[in-house]
């Protein structure tokens, strides 16, 4: 991972024109020994930064880096908010990832489009903007409120000639900030785009690892570390946790009859019916091949077996299109086990729920192969697959007048 070299800081006391700064004094000046004071404070804090960027620019995500960062930059440029907003290519949006200080949580909210707003407009000119209105980028990201900040200082992030995003500061002071500060900016800047590139990595390598490439689900190494946290918590607090072991019927017949390709694609519509069955704070991990596994906090028996049956419907609902005309149902088997009745480790609930799941799929084996009950047309009272799963094509679904047969 690359990181930026430090670059040496010259801030000399003149302004854009090459004439004195104001406040500067020739030598003698009761002031100046001030102004040489605050260039070694420049000096110092830029080259912490530096140092930032060796020893954890690798190891932090990325709120951690600018937690550090901000705490850096309070000592060159004064501000009444920071935020940090990062660019995606793919989506040409900018998306606030970290903001402390004044409206701090409106700030974290925000997203904006390439070339509206403050950062918006960095991403297409990428040339910093001082004192500009705040305001302007409460509208852009859709924010209709007044806000106390009256000026920002945006500078771009640019690392290896690449736009990565924007570092902003803000006061709720008109036309607070002077070219001083902007260079001061620009300098800090320069050492943070390397820094805030290797934190953008650094979570993107984790968050690889931990996500199963084929479902975008939670993979297995992430379902121990949140399941092992979790039963943590069901101790200390004297609550229940339950975790669902399924596996999809009959999925060998899909990958010999279509292809594995098709096979693929089956086990991403599963994936998503079953992420989207669930509450937002409970997971689905692709456990292995076929397998998928729910872990659900503070649930009981009674809970997890309304929960079970509710899924197992939701998939056998699903006509998956193998192709064009083509439809198969999907079923799935489930076991559940709860902690702390059914074991107090994850081991002994897997195995627990595991043989729960086997035993359930039995039974449905069983039940599909008896004759189906039928109703006062003759048709089927109750849809029932065979095994393997017949398919389906739009002739039939129109025949039987409901959707699976």
């Amino acid at each position: 991972i690359e990181t930026a070299t430090p670059r040496r800081l010259t801030l000399e006391p003149t302004n854009e024109r090459g004439r004195p700064a104001v406040g500067f004094q020739p030598e003698g000046s009761t002031k100046s020994s001030t102004v040489f004071e605050d260039i070694a404070l420049a000096h110092r804090e830029i080259y912490a930064l530096y140092e930032i960027a060796q020893t954890m620019g690798t190891s932090l995500g990325v709120a951690d880096t600018m937690a550090l960062i901000s705490s850096k930059l309070s000592n060159l440029v004064p501000f009444s908010a920071c935020a940090l907003f990062l660019f995606d290519e793919e989506m040409d949006t900018l998306r606030c990832r970290f903001a402390t200080g004044v409206e701090a949580d409106q700030i974290g909210t925000m997203t904006v489009r390439a070339g509206q707003g403050l950062a918006g407009w960095i991403a297409r000119n990428r040339r910093p903007l001082v004192n500009a209105r705040p305001s302007a980028e409460f509208e852009a990201a859709g924010l209709a409120k007044s806000t106390a900040l009256q000026s920002a200082l945006v500078a771009p992030l640019v690392f290896s000639d690449r736009f990565i995003g924007t570092l902003a500061v803000y006061s709720t002071q008109a036309d607070f900030y002077t070219d001083d500060h902007r260079r001061l900016l620009d300098r800090v800047s320069e050492q943070a785009s390397a820094v805030i590139h290797n934190s953008i990595v650094f979570e993107q390598t984790q968050e690889d690892s931990l996500t199963d490439p084929l479902t975008g689900l939670p993979n297995t190494r992430f379902m121990f570390m949140h399941l092992t946290r979790e039963l943590a918590r069901a101790e200390r607090l004297k609550a229940e946790v339950a975790l669902l072991v399924m596996d999809l019927d009959n999925f060998k017949e899909i990958n010999d009859s279509h292809g594995h390709h098709v096979g693929d694609r089956a086990l991403r519509e599963v994936a998503t019916v079953l992420r989207s069955g669930i509450r937002p704070y409970d997971i689905c991990v692709r456990y292995a091949g076929d397998e998928f596994i729910v872990v659900l906090s503070g649930c009981g028996a009674d809970e997890a077996e309304r929960k079970r049956l509710e899924l197992q419907r939701t998939v056998d609902e699903v006509l998956f299109e193998a192709r064009p005309g083509r439809r198969l149902p999907l079923a799935i088997s489930v076991g559940a086990a709860i902690y702390p009745q059914d074991g107090d480790s994850y081991e002994a609930l897997l195995a627990t729920a595991d043989s729960r799941m086997y035993r359930d799929k039995t039974r449905r084996k069983q039940r599909v192969q008896m004759p189906a009950a039928t109703g006062t047309d003759g048709l089927p009272a109750v849809p029932v697959p065979l095994a393997p799963p017949p398919e389906i094509t739009e002739i039939d679904i129109q025949r039987a007048g409901f959707g699976v047969l």
